[in-house]
């Protein structure tokens, strides 16, 4: 019914009764189209979200690559799968440095260099880390907070740390 590419006729037919059709039919044509339960949204979500299947059946949608950008995109920006605004995305530390950045920091008498990755990663010694506070625990063998532990915590970090003299906690 929908893959009809050299005759746009009926995808125009289909588009402008959406408005017309109950509610419940319009959660059978979800269901069809999206092989899924519908959301629980109003009705006008469901007519735009149709029709924007309806014509990306017919057409075609937009390749993978276009598409995995557009969902990186959105979810850098704080949007889900449906195109609602979620919780903001929390900030990583990582997340702010240029894959490429050098961190070092002077731990008991010795140098400790940790290079941040493209893909939040951080390298220490040969070894990925998930975060900066995983770096400062293999560093130290305690827990801490790694932001603060590199000094990126606050104006106050690099204050703090030559008040005490630099002396090692």
């Amino acid at each position: 019914m929908y893959q009809t590419k050299s005759n746009p006729e009926p995808i125009l037919r289909q588009l402008a009764e959406l408005e017309s059709l109950p509610t419940e039919t319009l959660k059978s044509r979800w269901r069809e189209l999206y092989q899924s339960a519908p959301p629980r949204f109003n009705r006008q979500f469901l007519i735009k979200r149709l029709a924007h299947r309806i014509q990306e059946v017919a057409y075609g949608g937009l390749d993978e690559p276009s598409q995995n950008r557009m969902d990186r995109l959105l979810d850098d920006e704080g949007y889900d799968a449906l195109g609602l605004k979620s919780r903001p995305k929390k900030k990583r530390p990582g997340d702010a440095l240029l894959p490429g950045t050098l961190l070092v920091r002077e731990w008991n008498g010795e140098r400790h260099e940790v290079i941040v990755g493209g893909d939040g990663f951080f390298a220490y010694r040969g070894q990925p880390y998930r975060s900066l506070s995983a770096v400062a625990r293999a560093i130290t063998g305690t827990q801490w907070n790694g932001p603060a532990f590199f000094g990126m915590r606050g104006k106050g970090a690099a204050a703090k740390e030559a008040a005490d003299g630099g002396r090692q906690r």
